[in-house]
């Protein structure tokens, strides 16, 4: 469904599946191709077993278009909370692509459990384009010391691993919306 969505076609023929699907192996990028810019898809080179299983499917199809093909990521795209700690803090904050709002909150904390439902709707709202975790200060000192957490809940904005943005307290949607469309085409 996604991959139809990003080609903008509403029926794909098998002969066109198979031409997106195994496109020319001396071509080695998708800009050569032609293919449309989508967040979501990967062109990826089929091993040579995989290549020669879908000789049947690819015998209609120009020789041009066999060895690699598009995986669509659609799958893989978080849109929900989920809970970092010091163990991936690095791997899954500092290093990520995009965009990532975390929330440092503890379980004790009343208005921690207020913006809980507006940080699941921004993490529905915004899937793809950030990834939303949250950090819970009681289990993470370390990490609510190195960015100068003093009270919870706070949202913190990172964008190519730094910290951009910083909203303390149980925030409206409009506000944590706000601060996260600064950093979407960045």
């Amino acid at each position: 469904m996604a991959l139809e969505t990003c080609f903008q076609v509403s029926t794909i023929s098998a002969t066109t599946r198979a031409s997106v699907l195994y496109p020319h192996s001396s071509v080695s990028s998708k800009e050569k191709l032609n293919l449309p810019t989508c967040k979501g898809l990967k062109v990826s080179t089929l091993s040579h077993a995989a290549s020669s299983s879908f000789s049947s499917l690819s015998r209609s199809v120009d020789h041009r278009y066999r060895g690699y093909r598009i995986v669509c990521k659609a799958g893989e795209v978080i849109n929900e909370v989920r809970v970092v700690n010091e163990s991936d803090w690095e791997q899954l904050v500092i290093a990520s692509e995009t965009p990532v709002l975390v929330e440092f909150w503890a379980p004790w904390c009343g208005p921690c459990r207020m913006i809980q439902p507006v940080i699941d709707d921004l993490a529905k709202k915004y899937a793809g384009k950030i990834v939303c975790y949250k950090v819970n200060t009681d289990d993470c000192p370390n990490i609510a010391t190195t960015y100068g957490i003093r009270s919870i809940p706070t949202v913190l904005v990172f964008n190519n691993g730094e910290k951009k943005e910083s909203v303390i307290g149980a925030v409206p949607f409009s506000t944590l919306s706000a601060a996260v469309e600064k950093y979407l085409n960045s």
